[in-house]
């Protein structure tokens, strides 16, 4: 099977969606139990958003690589 670069780039994106939530809920969790000064989110919010390494991409396959596995197996 031949690996399309659009299927790649879904893959890419789904792993950063995912990484997303899991900040998210992480930042909100030390939000709401008051362990994070402002001055800490501020510098989050300053901060720019990360381009996607080679270790991003290479999680986004194994992501979809085990997805299409359990596919098959419902198939």
């Amino acid at each position: 099977m031949r690996k399309d670069p659009r299927d790649r780039l879904i893959r890419a994106l789904a792993a950063q969606l995912g990484a997303e939530r899991e900040t998210r809920a992480a930042i909100a969790s030390a939000v709401a139990n008051g362990q994070i000064d402002r001055e800490v989110l501020l510098a989050l919010l300053e901060d720019p958003i990360p381009a996607w390494s080679q270790e991003d991409l290479n999680r986004a396959d194994r992501l979809a690589a085990s997805a299409a596995h359990y596919r098959e197996i419902a198939a």
